[in-house]
């Protein structure tokens, strides 16, 4: 086993050094210098069609929307990788890993924006079996390049593999729940297969209710917590703070239980772990995203804003900050990934704050697996087509989704973030490659957006709708 671990730690390391760092970095720093930096400065406009829309249905034509579309993007977004990627990233980085993972947020609210445009212009409808718009990384291959073979063998190759990431959720629950309630982790499993099982078998409709619902509320609960570890720590925020710059750009000596990290580990880490965060670059936005009801694919691609702000600069720097203020990675040596963060709220509140972050973890992990299943079960949609068989289908693959996670939760969390990060690698080339192939055509989306709306946007309005027949011709001239 050890040595499997090192096979796939090199592997890892490999991609997530120089060659993901160039992709990720240049690519954000490439799209947001095309797109003027509106993905960053534009926080009105984004607010607007994002947060500000939270209580609204959306104008157009989607199966959900805008916002109920954006919670089930965020059930991947927000969850482990917020508590369990960021501790990791500080134990394997240091503190200056959560730097470079702000700079991967903002320079992937582009990225995270392509992907969501891309989504709605090269959607499908599925009547027969589903009557549901739809499109994941396969759609746009083949409907935006043209690569039948290349689209099914990717389908396949998420469908099969894509659930095995599901085991970073389940090793953070049932190592948390059992830090703070001491439940085995046996039942803890059983439990989360029963209820993902039962809320993905009421397919998109169930799910996206769920997620609106769930995501906001525990969003909230975990950043007002946080927060309040901020408050009774106000005299070492400014400290704290200070150290994550100096040690994204010298390396930082070990202290008590941490072992110190270079500068090459803090980009490494904090990029690997922001993106996993986050998600910009996967394609995840392309799937979650195609559904929503919406007049305009840049109306809908604010939420490369929205989902990303939230994630990476509010939730991931709360769980940062809460870390490093507690001293937790010093103090606690050996411990890492989810339990880490656990520790860190009950060293601030006590037994509560295990109880707290037990009952968060479970709840984010829950949402992410049924976020998951939403985004693997697009490519067997995509398989299978617009048939009988896709419809008869889908309870299998239900069953089959759900065996990793509850059968491979007990591997060491270590592994099991070397497989994600190895799975996430190849999503980033994928999805990289569609923006660089159809950078053009987004570009005069995002064009075509703004010059219909210009006087309205410098009267200080919103505007409100275009009809899609509209884009499609102006996409044909």
């Amino acid at each position: 086993m050890d040595n499997i671990l090192k096979v796939l730690w090199a592997i890892s390391d490999f991609l997530w050094g120089t060659p993901m760092t160039i992709a990720l970095v240049g690519t954000g720093l490439y799209l947001t210098i095309k797109f003027r930096f509106a993905y960053i400065t534009k926080i009105k406009f984004h607010f607007k069609n994002t947060f500000g829309k939270m209580f609204k249905g959306g104008e157009g034509e989607g199966t959900v929307s805008g916002f109920a579309a954006a919670c089930t993007a965020m059930a991947n977004t927000i969850g482990v990788g917020n508590i369990g990627g960021v501790a990791t990233a500080i134990t394997m980085g240091g503190p200056g890993a959560i730097f470079w993972m702000w700079m991967s947020g903002l320079l992937g609210m582009s990225t995270k924006a392509c992907e969501i445009i891309l989504g709605q212009r090269y959607r499908v409808k599925y009547e027969k079996s589903m009557d549901e718009y739809l499109c994941d990384r396969s759609f746009v291959m083949k409907n935006a390049l043209g690569w039948k073979t290349g689209s099914i063998i990717l389908a396949v190759f998420v469908f099969v593999f894509g659930p095995w990431t599901n085991a970073v959720q389940t090793e953070s629950v049932t190592s948390s729940l059992y830090e703070a309630f001491q439940i085995p982790p046996i039942i803890s499993v059983v439990v989360i297969g029963v209820s993902c099982f039962a809320t993905i078998a009421g397919g998109l409709k169930r799910i996206s209710g769920v997620m609106e619902k769930v995501v906001p509320f525990m969003a909230l609960a975990y950043i007002l917590s946080g927060i309040g570890i901020l408050i009774m720590n106000i005299h070492a925020v400014p400290s704290g703070i200070a150290l994550i710059f100096k040690s994204a750009f010298s390396p930082m000596a070990g202290v008590g239980g941490f072992a110190g990290a270079t500068v090459r580990d803090a980009v490494r880490y904090g990029i690997a772990r922001g993106l996993y965060s986050n998600d910009a670059g996967t394609g995840y936005g392309i799937v979650a995203h195609a559904a929503a009801r919406t007049d305009h694919p840049v109306r809908q691609s604010s939420w490369g804003w929205g989902e990303v702000f939230l994630d990476t600069i509010v939730v991931c720097s709360v769980t940062a900050l809460t870390i490093i203020l507690t001293n937790s990675y010093i103090d606690f040596p050996g411990i890492t990934s989810a339990q880490l963060t656990t520790v860190a709220f009950k060293v601030a509140y006590g037994k509560f704050g295990g109880y707290f972050m037990a009952s968060a973890i479970s709840i984010f992990a829950w949402t992410t697996i049924i976020g998951m299943y939403y985004s693997c079960a697009k490519s067997v949609n995509y398989a299978l087509g617009d048939t009988e068989l896709n419809k008869k289908f889908t309870p299998v693959y239900m069953v089959y989704f759900l065996i990793p996670a509850l059968v491979f939760y007990n591997i060491k969390a270590d592994m099991l973030w070397a497989v994600t990060d190895i799975l996430s690698a190849m999503y980033v080339i994928i999805t990289l490659t569609f923006i660089y192939a159809k950078r053009k055509e987004i570009f005069r989306l995002y064009n075509d957006f703004w010059k219909r709306f210009i006087p309205e946007l410098k009267a200080g309005k919103n505007p409100e709708k275009v009809s899609f027949e509209t884009i499609e011709q102006d996409m044909k001239n």
